[in-house]
């Protein structure tokens, strides 16, 4: 089980809050609460709302940990004076670990919506227990047993009569602003958010999205509106921008915002991956064996963390994941991606993850030194890769050559399940098509052999009622 840059010590996500910090000791991850949010952490367990967040799942829980504080804790902003002073901690608690750690541009459009709107949940029961959350980003919210969670215990702070919510703006460009986009005008926008890591800039959402959008009322207000105001005021002192607003406006405003998010869908249409299922050359006999073969392998191994890689609606990600294993289920297809969520979110499956990777160009490590949040590759090793139906799309499509496969999928974990598709295969035959065969050793004695040179063939089992070939590989 992974989270971010899990060496010991201060963890690289966690350096901009001066309230407090995760690190890593012993393998174990711990976060330390320092005194500048002695009141408001005492607030959030004394006024109950720490209780009901974690009974509905809306926060990950803790335990406050007998041990002593970071050796190196993280110093608070500087002092006027230019020096900087040492923080003091007040408590070690020790949160749950998160399975695996994702990314808003990694997520479905209906995950980052269920993200929104869990934030905004969040929220509105915080103001009800007099506590507000103090930032929304996108990057606090994980998805922990398929459901959406806030994982920064830090993340509130106690309310005050007047005021607004601090953390609108942040919330309109992490959330709102990227789902408008997906849902009116195309849903490949979220990779904006790998572009931006504070959100879209309102600006551009305003100017990308359509323009019958000025029509409607939550997204006039809360993004076309929000971003003249930011150009009309971003040169004015803070005084002139001050306002106030009460309690119950503030609820009112939050109701606005939920109903602008609820009110933007997008459904997945039938593209090449989408309904891939329907159009693959599979006998039904085929299938199952694929499947029975994939939830055996994973049932004698017993890997922690699969990754199944180019899973299209995570079918054979079940397979192993009913196995007992925590199945990270990507594909490159939002349409794929969409349904997975979807459909293991009405099973309320919890070990289970859908996420949207290009494996061609999978998610790099970015934000500050680029330490901030962690390549793909960085939250790894997985205990077992599924690349199933995979290796002719990219030995082919993509011009991959067997053995720089080979020493990919070598490096992303110990244990492999594969399948070879050979040329005489209908779907490799579609590839082939529109160009010339230029792959003399795209054969299954030349994945073989490529695939030896960092792997060991434990089996090699050919599919049933078709020319497939399914191995187990361990690497050397």
């Amino acid at each position: 089980m992974t989270t971010p840059s899990q060496n010991s010590g201060q963890l690289s996500a966690s350096f901009r809050d001066p309230s407090g910090f995760l690190f890593s000791r012993d393998g174990v991850l711990y976060r330390q609460v320092n005194r500048k949010y002695e009141h408001e952490y005492a607030r959030l367990m004394e006024s109950g709302l720490y209780d009901k967040l974690v009974k509905v799942g809306l926060l990950i829980p803790h335990i406050e940990a007998d041990q002593p504080p970071a050796e190196e804790a993280r110093a608070e902003r500087s002092e006027p004076t230019g020096e900087r002073s040492r923080s003091e901690a007040y408590k070690v608690i020790q949160p749950e670990r998160v399975p695996f750690i994702s990314y808003p541009y990694e997520w479905s459009f209906s995950q980052l919506k269920d993200a929104a709107l869990a934030t905004l949940s969040i929220q509105r029961r915080a103001l009800k227990l007099g506590m507000s959350l103090k930032d929304a980003s996108a990057y606090n919210i994980q998805f922990v047993r398929g459901k959406a969670a806030l994982i920064d215990t830090l993340s509130f702070e106690i309310y005050k009569e007047g005021q607004p919510w601090v953390a609108y703006r942040q919330f309109c460009q992490h959330f709102l602003a990227p789902l408008a986009l997906m849902a009116l005008r195309d849903v490949r926008l979220n990779q904006l958010l790998r572009v931006y890591i504070d959100g879209v800039p309102l600006d551009l959402a305003s100017e990308l999205l359509p323009s019958r959008t000025r029509f409607n009322f939550g997204l006039l207000t809360h993004i076309h509106l929000h971003a003249s105001a930011q150009k009309r005021y971003s040169g004015a002192e803070v005084k002139s921008r001050a306002g106030t607003m009460s309690k119950q406006a503030l609820t009112a405003f939050l109701e606005s915002l939920d109903s602008a998010v609820r009110k933007l869908n997008w459904n997945p249409g039938g593209t090449e991956w989408g309904n891939y299922y329907d159009i693959t050359n599979y006998s039904e006999a085929a299938f199952e064996h694929k499947k029975r073969l994939v939830g055996e392998w994973a049932g004698r191994v017993k890997p922690a963390l699969v990754w199944d890689l180019g899973a299209n609606n995570g079918v054979f990600s079940r397979a192993a994941s009913g196995a007992g294993a925590y199945v990270v289920s990507s594909d490159v297809d939002p349409s794929a991606v969409e349904q997975n969520y979807r459909i293991s979110k009405e099973a309320k499956e919890q070990n289970l993850l859908p996420l949207l990777l290009d494996l061609t160009n999978p998610s790099p490590a970015s934000g500050w030194a680029n330490q901030e949040r962690d390549s793909f590759y960085g939250r790894g090793p997985a205990d077992m890769v599924l690349a199933l139906a995979l290796v002719h799309h990219l030995a082919i499509s993509n011009n991959v050559p067997l053995p720089q496969l080979a020493d990919f999928l070598a490096k992303w974990g110990k244990w492999l399940v594969i399948e070879f598709v050979p040329k005489s295969d209908s779907q490799v035959q579609k590839l082939l098509v529109s160009r010339d065969d230029i792959f003399p050793t795209y054969t299954r004695e030349g994945f073989e052999s490529a695939f030896r040179q960092r792997f060991n063939i434990r089996e090699a089992v050919p599919v049933q009622e078709s020319e497939r070939m399914l191995y187990l590989m361990e690497s050397l």
